[in-house]
């Protein structure tokens, strides 16, 4: 455990990245599209290499709107507009599969959205034998589903399970009355526990429950109540989420009432209370907003450094081609971003063409890669071996970087990370403040400073 500085926690609370990529989405360009896209995805099929693949599927999906939310989402009930984007969905996963070598397996799938669960368990079913029809699995796949509890029935799960999940996360939030009523998610203990209690007895091997600090009534005291309920569940990992309050970018938030927040000074109180509560549980503070037990994978291969991050946070599948299919979703390729489109009847009116759904994207430069992997490297070793990033891109570290390290001497003078002829190495309670220090080495930051504040706060 270490010491948490509630005036650090004060001075670097600014906008900044989350850095599930490099360069991030606002540098994406409506000049990449499906025609650029397909040379890549063609390109990177036809050299001599084999690597594994990694799926994302975007659900996007609700029953109700959730004041808070921040995702691409969709409020229906409308069972054949469901229906009708699943056929759109299985367009698109057959297109992509056969532009794909023999060969490549894939080796991570996950279900985001909305609300994956707003499909009905036959369209689960479907949608699964699809996949499985068009891709071949590894025999060790991590397959992964956000899941809501609200209104899940047990076919719901073991439509999950029989379809090859083995993995899931739950959002909760926060279990306080005063909040779930503020934000329009009422959700019990009771129909959470029941869910992870069947997830563990259809045999899950791994639940994540999701929390959000920073949401309207919320104290210190208020979501230390919370916290003994979650650890009381036993979950494997937690992401606990800062609250990103942008009502100009999400309309709906402005449901919110800005007096019914908690105070800057409370909000950092809530996150130091949280840290240590889930530190003396037992949980390992992997960076960010996680939390994962010792003995789980993300701990696990955060000390082996194989630790990897994508759109999807923190993951243990490096290496892998992330394809992402639906509405709005996000591919990563060695060498590119490409962002589908993000209404439903323009992606399917290019389904119909039968053309990729790509509406913007970004091709990387040398410099770009050379960023990317350090950040990369610090969001997930929380240290930096310099003279191993000057053999991969035969630089002289200290020299290509100088600006960059002329702004981490603030860090050091406060004592968040050391700095030394070979590394950087992220003191314990510096990794509060990663995304802060990742920020040193973002060229885009500088070019364009008002991208800014298109980003959640840092702490």
């Amino acid at each position: 455990m270490f010491d948490i500085n509630l005036d650090l926690l004060r001075k670097y609370d600014r906008p900044g990245p989350r850095y599930t990529s490099y360069p991030t989405a606002p540098q994406f360009s409506e000049a990449f599209g499906p025609t650029e896209f397909w040379q890549e995805i063609t390109e990177s099929n036809s050299n001599g290499e084999v690597t594994d693949l990694s799926l994302y599927f975007h659900i996007p999906f609700c029953d109700t709107l959730c004041y808070f939310c921040g995702c691409h989402m969709l409020i229906t009930h409308n069972r054949d507009r469901i229906e009708e984007y699943v056929d759109y969905l299985s367009r698109e996963i057959e297109l992509v599969s056969r532009l794909q070598k023999t060969g490549r397996r894939v080796a991570q799938v996950h279900w985001g959205g909305g609300t994956p669960t707003s499909l009905s368990p036959e369209q689960i079913t479907r949608l699964t034998n699809v996949i499985h029809r068009e891709f071949e699995l590894t025999a060790d796949a991590e397959v992964s589903v956000e899941i809501d509890p609200r209104g899940l029935t047990r076919e719901h799960l073991a439509a999950l399970r029989q379809g090859g999940f083995n993995r899931a996360s739950l959002g909760v939030q926060d279990f306080d009355p005063a909040v779930q009523q503020a934000v329009n998610r009422i959700q019990s203990y009771q129909e959470t526990r029941w869910t992870m209690d069947t997830l563990r007895e259809l045999g899950f091997g791994s639940i994540n429950l999701d929390l959000i600090y920073g949401l309207p009534f919320q104290t210190e005291d208020s979501f230390s109540r919370t916290l003994d309920l979650i650890i009381g569940m036993q979950p494997d990992r937690l992401a606990v989420f800062n609250y990103a309050h942008v009502p100009w970018m999400k309309k709906h938030q402005q449901m919110i009432k800005l007096e019914t927040l908690p105070r800057p000074d409370e909000k950092l109180r809530i996150l130091k209370r949280t840290i240590e509560r889930l530190t003396e549980a037992g949980y390992g503070y992997i960076g960010m907003d996680h939390f994962a037990k010792p003995d789980d994978e993300l701990a696990v291969a955060q000390k082996a450094k194989t630790l990897y991050r994508n759109f999807q946070g923190y993951s243990t599948h490096a290496g892998c081609d992330l394809y992402a299919f639906g509405v709005s979703g996000i591919s990563q390729l060695q060498n590119v971003y490409a962002q589908n489109l993000k209404e439903m009847p323009p992606y399917y009116r290019r389904l119909n063409e039968g053309q990729l759904a790509t509406s913007r994207g970004y091709k990387l430069t040398e410099d770009d890669h050379l960023r990317r992997h350090v950040i990369m490297r610090l969001m997930c070793d929380m240290s930096l071996d310099k003279r191993e990033v000057e053999n991969k891109f035969a630089i002289a570290f200290d020299d290509y970087f100088a600006d960059a390290l002329m702004k981490l001497e603030e860090f050091r003078d406060d004592d968040l990370l050391t700095l030394d002829a070979n590394t950087i190495q992220i003191n314990p309670f510096g990794r509060l403040f990663i995304r802060n220090i990742a920020m040193a080495f973002d060229a885009c930051l500088d070019k364009n400073p008002s991208t800014r504040n298109l980003f959640s706060r840092t702490v």
